[in-house]
């Protein structure tokens, strides 16, 4: 059932079914076959076996709990109070992107870009893009970068080698920070690193995935962009893809250099405050984001407070609130994480991952070599499928095999994140650019898959270098 469900998530466009739907109903039906399977799940049926042994009721001459009602109240509450981390920190920080977009807070980065050669372009938009997606996320890294390009090149096809590199340096990106990407956030909130180990031990090995793409493409683009006529004219309108500070001409205006510059600042503060709060604190990221959702929410409240109360005429500033940036989130993509990541639970709780993971460790290799191997190849697997349940799979296989602060937890992070661009369905950034260029999928596979995965690859490599040489 789950591959069936999976099969179903891979191919969402063709069978016109929403992915997220498929997720929803694809985590209701695994746990309810757990719940009336019972004894024929031998690891929840063990589980079950072990609470009774240790079980010492609350009130004296309590019945002990059936088996459905374990599975409720300690294995599911378990799994979803693990799922609910992941998803409040995404709410928190999709809601400050969109509150700083609606701002016009990215203009700050955007507007300064002004050479027209090919090769100064792609690089600078190629590490402009590796350093956004690391402090945000790909996701809306990639959007941005793409209304950027819109504004920076006419010609369609020469955008797309562009918008292309904006994939593989938002994946690249995302994937050496703790906060640039869903999987690197999973496995931060599930304490198998520390900030500072997925930043020491992955930017190299993200770097090279990026600068071994664009070393090649240096020699295949030549000469300069032409402009779109009216870049100049509107230069000022930068920000994210169809939305920001430019979806209204007379919203526009209302919001003054000063409003936008203080905004972008707390925004990006709080996202930076994150590792930060969790450093000093120990307790989870998502409170450390909604701390920064709460002074973002006062911040702003105080700034349109004359607006928010209607005195002024005609005015639609009501858009520049938190509570309106909670309106824009992308909703479906969270609970679609919520689908997969239960379903994925529901599959360990099972002890499918377990079984899997044993199947894999049968591999005729070597401790280091096979575990190198194994996350490679998850690696590549993440450009087919997403990355998400693969993660989580992983997680749920090899956690009692690696503590926390293993390197197979980095290289995983890293594998992941990167392996993902080699096709351009692969990940979240692929998808977004795909549908707002309108890239072919052959084009793509033709033009660039091969630069992807050479990156890929040559990271791969020099993590494992770096390992042999400074192991840890």
């Amino acid at each position: 059932i789950f591959v069936l469900g999976y099969a179903c998530i891979a191919l969402e466009h063709p069978l016109k079914i929403n992915k997220t739907a498929t997720a929803l109903f694809l985590a209701v039906a695994l746990w309810f076959i757990l719940a009336t399977g019972g004894a024929s799940f031998d690891a929840p049926a063990a589980a079950y076996k072990a609470f009774l042994a240790e079980w010492k009721p609350e009130v004296a001459g309590a019945a002990p709990p059936t088996f459905i009602a374990w599975l409720t109240e300690v294995p599911l509450i378990r799994q979803l109070g693990d799922v609910s981390q992941i998803l409040f920190y995404l709410l928190g920080a999709m809601t400050v992107v969109e509150l700083v977009d609606a701002h016009g807070g990215f203009r700050l980065i955007t507007d300064r870009i002004r050479t027209r050669k090919k090769v100064a372009l792609l690089w600078l938009v190629g590490f402009i893009t590796f350093f956004m997606s690391a402090v945000l996320d790909n996701l809306t890294t990639a959007i941005v970068l793409v209304a950027l390009l819109r504004k920076l090149i006419a010609d369609r096809k020469e955008r797309w080698f562009f918008a292309s590199i904006v994939i593989l340096a938002a994946n690249a990106g995302g994937a050496w920070s703790p906060i640039g990407d869903v999987t690197t956030i999973m496995l931060w909130v599930a304490n198998k690193y520390t900030s500072a180990d997925i930043i020491a031990r992955t930017i190299a090995a993200s770097t090279v995935s990026l600068v071994v793409p664009l070393g090649v493409l240096s020699f295949l683009l030549k000469g300069e962009v032409a402009r779109p006529a009216e870049t100049d004219a509107n230069a000022a309108g930068g920000g994210a893809a169809g939305a920001g500070a430019n979806s209204h001409a007379a919203g526009a205006k209302e919001i003054t250099p000063a409003q936008r510059n203080l905004v972008f600042a707390l925004g990006v503060g709080a996202l930076l405050f994150v590792p930060v709060f969790k450093a000093l604190t120990h307790l989870p990221p998502w409170l450390g984001i909604m701390a920064g959702v709460s002074v973002l929410w006062v911040a702003t409240g105080i700034m349109h407070r004359q607006r928010v109360d209607g005195t002024v005429a005609g005015d639609d500033s009501n858009r520049y609130t938190l509570a309106a940036a909670l309106n824009r989130i992308d909703t479906p993509s969270i609970l679609f994480f919520l689908g997969i990541l239960m379903a994925v639970n529901a599959l360990a709780t099972g002890g499918h991952l377990a079984l899997l993971s044993q199947t894999l460790d049968q591999l005729p290799l070597a401790d280091p070599g096979k575990y190198y191997l194994i996350t490679t190849l998850i690696g590549v697997l993440s450009s087919i499928v997403d990355n998400v349940p693969l993660v989580a799979g992983a997680m749920g296989m090899y956690s009692a095999q690696f503590a926390g602060g293993h390197w197979f937890w980095e290289f995983l992070a890293y594998a992941a994140g990167t392996g993902g661009s080699i096709l351009i369905i692969g990940s979240a950034a692929g998808v977004a650019v795909m549908g707002l260029e309108r890239i072919d999928f052959l084009w793509y596979l033709r033009k660039i898959s091969w630069l992807a995965l050479l990156g890929y690859l040559a990271g791969a490599a020099t993590y494992i270098a770096q390992q042999a040489l400074l192991g840890g």
